[in-house]
């Protein structure tokens, strides 16, 4: 089966290729979320909050960082009531390598670390192994650098749900995040790792920016509601200001 999916990705590559560069030049290139990349909100028992990965982190689609994924789940968090310090470490076009190399030693002291990562390297055509591989580092840089953080895995978005993409590109590459998202599901065997799917409601069309490949400042609400409502499975156990530091 894996040598005719080979077969047939070889046949569909010249088609794929058109494609891409088709949805390429049509779709509009949106800035990254404007305003600071780091805040506090709320009242209340202190929580750190990181958020590393994409351009998602980066907010495209949203007009700031408020309205973005960081800010909007570090909201979500504070009506909990808990007073938020949030940072959001993100880079448009970064794949888990990147990021790894490039944002992780960036990462400041957090009671909480989320990671959002996978359209990126779906464009790439990571392999799943290889994904898999790039985030477990991720995961073992993230608590060298600032502690035994427990670490939250958002699933890849599924890329054949998203209305810019046709088939059968659309085709491919949602089978190709498919395999990413396992991948990324079978670190929940760590400690203190949680992976949580992206939800199919928040693939509705009014989710998404003006670009239908981000979503807008309402998917990322939708999307900050689905996260925190993990968080504290995750964090069950570590308590802020208890973190064990790296010696």
């Amino acid at each position: 089966m894996a040598v005719l999916r080979l077969f047939l990705l070889f046949l569909l590559t010249p088609v794929l290729a058109v494609q891409a560069v088709r949805v390429r030049r049509a779709t509009p290139r949106l800035p990254g979320a404007a305003g600071p990349t780091a805040g506090a909100l709320g009242t209340g028992p202190p929580f750190r909050l990181a958020v590393i990965g994409e351009s998602t982190v980066d907010g495209v689609g949203a007009p700031t960082h408020a309205e973005a994924l960081t800010g909007q789940l570090a909201s979500a968090i504070a009506a909990s009531g808990r007073a938020v310090r949030w940072q959001a470490l993100g880079s448009t076009g970064a794949s888990a390598r990147v990021v790894l190399d490039e944002l992780v030693p960036r990462i400041q002291p957090a009671d909480a670390v989320v990671v959002v990562l996978g359209v990126n390297d779906t464009l790439e055509l990571r392999s799943a192994a290889r994904y898999r591989r790039d985030l477990l580092k991720i995961v073992i840089e993230v608590r060298r650098r600032i502690g035994d953080v427990p670490i939250v895995l958002a699933g890849v978005p599924p890329l054949g749900s998203f209305p810019s993409l046709p088939r059968p590109l659309r085709d491919v590459l949602g089978a190709w995040s498919a395999a990413l998202d396992r991948a990324a599901r079978s670190l929940v065997r760590l400690p203190g790792v949680r992976y949580v799917p992206l939800a199919s409601g928040l693939l509705k069309p009014d989710m998404f920016a003006s670009d239908r490949f981000h979503p807008g400042p309402t998917g990322y609400r939708a999307w900050a509601a689905a996260l925190a409502k993990e968080l504290p499975a995750v964090t069950a156990g570590w308590h802020p200001g208890e973190l064990r530091r790296p010696s």
